[in-house]
C-alpha cells in the first residue's frame, strides 16, 4: 500500500517536472541557437605551431589510407593512431559494451590504439570523430549528440587544448533521394543542427567542435568534373569510389587533402600526389592536372565554411 501511495504522489511530480523541462537527465538539449553557434566560429582556430599528433575514431570512410596519406602530406613529425570498425557509430567508440562490429578485424594494424586509452592519455593535439550513415538512424537510435559530447568532453578533460573535429561524410551513390541532394541538404539539417549544435548545447560554456567537410568536397568536385567534361582520370563521381560508398585511392587522396587543409589551415595546392597506401603499396596517382583541381577545390570549400576553423576567403 505504501509503495502504491509513493507511486501515486511521485508520478504527477515527474510529469510536472517534465512539462517544465526540469526533468533533464534523459533529455536531449535543443540545438544551440544559430546566432550563438555562428559566434563560436566567428574567429578561426589558432594555427598549429608544428606537426600534429592526431587520433582518428571512425569507420571505413576513414579507413587506413586517409590517415596514412595525411601523414605523407603533412610536415615531418606528423603522427597518428586510429580505432576503426565497420559502419561504426560514435556510440560504439564510447560504450565498450555496445556491439562493435568489425573491431577485431579492422584494428589489426600498427597504428591502432584503444580509443578510451588514447583520449585519456592527453597525447594528441587533435581527435577526428565521425558518425555512421544512414545519419538519420544514428541520430534516432544511437544518441549521436550525446556521444559527440561525451567523446569531446573526455578528450578535453584530459587535455584542455585538444582540437576536436567532426568529419562529415556521405551516403551511397544510389541513395533514392539523390546523392548530391543528400549532401547539399544533410550538412545543415543533420550534421550541424541535429548533432553538432545539440552536442554544443550540453555545455554551459561551449567551445567549438570544428567540421571537416568531406561530403561537401566530394560534391563540389563531382559537379566540376561532371559538368566540365572531366580532368585526367576523373570524369564522373564513380571515379572516386570502389563501390557505391567507399572511396578508391583517388577518393582517399581527396579526403586526405581535406583533412590536411582543415587540421593545418594551409592550402594543399602544390602538395605531392604520388603517395603510398597504408600497406606500403603505391596508391593510384591522379596525375598533376587532376591533383591540382582536387587541391584547389578542397581549399575553396574549406575557406568558404567558417565551421572548419580555417581563416575564410
Amino acid at each position: 500500500m505504501l509503495r502504491r501511495l509513493k507511486l501515486i504522489y511521485i508520478a504527477p511530480i515527474v510529469l510536472v517536472l517534465g512539462a517544465f523541462g526540469i526533468w533533464t537527465r534523459f533529455a536531449v538539449p535543443a540545438p544551440l541557437d544559430a546566432e550563438q553557434t555562428d559566434a563560436l566560429y566567428a574567429n578561426p582556430a589558432p594555427a598549429p605551431a608544428g606537426p600534429m599528433k592526431v587520433l582518428h575514431l571512425g569507420h571505413s570512410l576513414v579507413g587506413y589510407d586517409v590517415p596514412a596519406m595525411l601523414t605523407q602530406l603533412a610536415e615531418e613529425g606528423h603522427d597518428y593512431h586510429s580505432q576503426l570498425g565497420w559502419g561504426t557509430f560514435l556510440k560504439a567508440h564510447w560504450d565498450e559494451d555496445h556491439p562493435r562490429k568489425g573491431f577485431a578485424e579492422s584494428n589489426v594494424h600498427p597504428q591502432f590504439r584503444d580509443g578510451h586509452e588514447a583520449l585519456a592519455s592527453g597525447d594528441y593535439d587533435a581527435v577526428v570523430l565521425t558518425e555512421a550513415v544512414e545519419i538519420r538512424d544514428s541520430i534516432k537510435y544511437m544518441e549521436s549528440p550525446l556521444m559527440l559530447h561525451n567523446l569531446t568532453d573526455k578528450a578535453r578533460t584530459n587535455r584542455p587544448d585538444m582540437r576536436v573535429y567532426f568529419y562529415e561524410t556521405w551516403h551511397p551513390l544510389d541513395d533514392p533521394e539523390g546523392w548530391l541532394t543528400r549532401i547539399d541538404r544533410d550538412l545543415e539539417k543533420y550534421w550541424e543542427t541535429e548533432i553538432l549544435r545539440r552536442a554544443l548545447n550540453y555545455e554551459k560554456d561551449p567551445q567549438p567542435i570544428y567540421m571537416i567537410p568531406g561530403g561537401q568536397v566530394m560534391a563540389r568536385l563531382t559537379r566540376h568534373i561532371e559538368d566540365g567534361g572531366g580532368v585526367g582520370p576523373l570524369t564522373t563521381r564513380e571515379d572516386l569510389f570502389s563501390d557505391n560508398i567507399h572511396f578508391n585511392d583517388y577518393g582517399a587522396y581527396l579526403m586526405a587533402l581535406t583533412h590536411y587543409a582543415v587540421l593545418y589551415q594551409r592550402s594543399p595546392v602544390g602538395l605531392p600526389h604520388a603517395l603510398t597506401k597504408a600497406d606500403g603499396t603505391p596508391a593510384d596517382d591522379p596525375g598533376p592536372e587532376a591533383a591540382r583541381l582536387m587541391q584547389e577545390i578542397v581549399w575553396q570549400v574549406v575557406t568558404g565554411y567558417p565551421k572548419t576553423g580555417v581563416p575564410q576567403n
